[in-house]
C-alpha cells in the first residue's frame, strides 16, 4: 500500500520508517523548508538488542496524490495548520495523537472536505506509547524498550497484515473493539506520567522514591480511571500501576522535556481531556488540576 506521514517527528519518523522497512511505499510530509537535504532513507535507532531500522521513503511539503492511510503524528496545537497539507483524499486515516479530542476534531475536518461517511468510518484512531526522540531530520532514536500501538478494531481488515509485520520488528500491537477503551487507555498511563514528570522535574525513579510523588502520581491515574469510565472505557487502575511499575527507571515523558527545552507543551490535549471530564461528570480531580497549575506557572517562568 501507499502510506504518508504527517508529522515527522519522533512518533512519526518511527512509524514511517518501520512501515516503509515492510516494502510500503512512505511519503513523508514536511514543512516547505526543510525539503532541501532531506535524506532519501529514514533511519531509526533502537535499544539494545532490538532490530535497528533503515528504509527509503518520499519526501514531500505536500500531499497532492491518493494514499491508503495517511498515519498523523503531529503535535495537537500543530494538527489543523499541519492539514493544509493534506490536498488529496487518502482511503484512511490513522492519527496518533495524544488525547481523545482530537478524534472528533479529525472526523469533522474530512467529513466536511470529503463527505460524512469519510468523517466517521475512515478515521480510525489509534495510540501509541514509546520514548522517542528526533535526532536529525530523517533520523530517530528509539529510547524505551517497547513500542506498543494499539488500533480500533475496525481497521483490522485494513491494517492487519501491515501490524502482522510490525510484530516482527518488536512492536507490541493490538486491535480493541471499543474506541474509549482504545483513546483513555493510554490517556490514563500518559496524562498521570506526563503532568508528574513536568511537575517535578522528576524521572521515573526519582517519582517512585519520593513518597509524596509518586502519591501524587496514583492519585492522579485513579482520578483519570474515574474520568475514563465514566466516559464509557474499560480501564483497569491496578492493570495501569502495572504499567507503571515496569516502565524503565530512568524513563521522563516528552512533555517534561519539552518544557526542560522551553517549547510548547501540549498541556490541553493531555491534561485537558482528565480536567473537562471531571468538571463535566462531578469527578475529584483536584491533583490533577494542581499538577497543571504548576506546569502552567513553570512554562511562564
Amino acid at each position: 500500500m501507499e502510506h504518508a506521514v504527517l508529522g515527522a517527528g519522533a512518533i512519526g519518523g518511527l512509524v514511517g520508517t518501520a512501515v516503509a522497512s515492510l516494502g510500503e511505499g512512505v511519503t513523508v510530509l514536511v514543512r516547505p523548508e526543510r525539503l532541501p537535504g532531506y535524506p532519501a532513507n529514514l533511519s531509526v535507532e533502537r535499544p539494545s538488542g532490538a532490530i535497528a531500522i533503515t528504509a527509503p521513503a518520499k519526501v514531500a511539503a505536500t500531499l497532492t496524490n491518493p494514499v491508503d492511510v495517511l498515519w498523523i503524528a503531529t503535535k495537537t496545537y500543530q494538527l489543523k495548520t499541519a492539514l493544509q497539507a493534506v490536498q488529496s483524499l487518502p482511503r484512511y486515516v490513522v492519527p496518533l495523537l495524544n488525547g481523545v479530542d482530537h478524534v472528533e476534531f479529525l472526523r469533522v475536518h474530512f467529513g466536511t472536505h470529503f463527505g460524512p461517511h469519510f468523517g466517521n468510518d475512515r478515521v480510525l484512531p489509534a495510540t501509541i506509547a514509546v520514548e522517542a526522540e528526533r535526532i536529525a531530520p530523517g533520523r530517530f532514536v528509539q529510547r524505551s524498550p517497547f513500542v506498543n500501538l494499539n488500533l480500533p478494531a475496525s481497521g483490522e481488515q485494513v491494517l492487519g497484515a501491515i501490524v502482522a509485520r510490525l510484530r516482527d520488528l518488536e512492536f507490541t500491537c493490538r486491535f480493541i473493539q471499543n474506541e474509549q477503551t482504545l483513546l483513555w487507555s493510554k490517556l490514563c498511563f500518559l496524562g498521570p506520567f506526563a503532568l508528574v514528570t513536568s511537575a517535578s522535574g522528576m524521572n521515573k525513579g526519582e517519582i517512585y522514591a519520593d513518597a509524596e510523588w509518586k502519591r501524587k502520581l496514583m492519585s492522579a491515574m485513579a482520578e483519570a480511571c474515574a474520568v475514563a469510565k465514566a466516559s464509557g472505557a474499560e480501564v483497569d487502575a491496578a492493570q495501569v500501576q502495572a504499567i507503571f511499575d515496569g516502565l524503565p527507571s530512568g524513563i521522563r515523558s516528552s512533555m517534561q522535556k519539552d518544557l526542560a527545552s522551553s517549547r510548547r507543551l501540549e498541556l490541553d490535549a493531555i491534561g485537558g481531556p482528565i480536567a473537562r471530564g471531571g468538571e463535566r461528570y462531578g469527578i475529584d480531580v483536584s491533583t490533577t488540576a494542581a499538577l497543571i497549575a504548576v506546569i502552567r506557572a513553570k512554562a511562564t517562568e
